[in-house]
């Protein structure tokens, strides 16, 4: 009889980073942007909270111009368009995030380097 091996548990690192972007979803760019400060070194957490802190600094924008749009009626669409696409990418981050995978959004603006 043979055992059956259990999957590794997730590194704290895997487990931070996951929280960057899933934090994202609820507090936009503040969550991540506390994750990225508190991180003291570069590596893989440093990393996906960097790439989750563009990524809702991105979607804070398309949500300014939304709101800036709303005057001729396509703020609305642009605001829930970018709320459902956040939504959906940072459910996806988290997920390829929690696995230990190194995960870039298809479309972030990258201000922080």
């Amino acid at each position: 009889m043979t055992e059956e091996k259990k999957p590794a548990a997730p590194a704290s690192g895997n487990n931070l980073a996951m929280l960057a972007h899933i934090l994202g979803i609820f507090t936009g760019f503040v969550g991540p942007l506390i994750i990225f400060l508190v991180t003291p070194e570069e590596g893989y957490t440093k990393n996906q909270a960097k790439e989750a802190l563009n990524f809702w600094i991105t979607i804070s924008l398309a949500y300014l111009v939304g709101s800036i749009l709303m005057v001729v009626f396509i703020g609305g669409l642009i605001m829930a368009v970018a709320g459902i696409y956040g939504l959906v990418m940072g459910i996806i981050a988290a997920m390829a995030t929690s696995k230990g995978e190194d995960y870039k959004y298809p479309f972030a603006i990258r201000l922080v380097k």
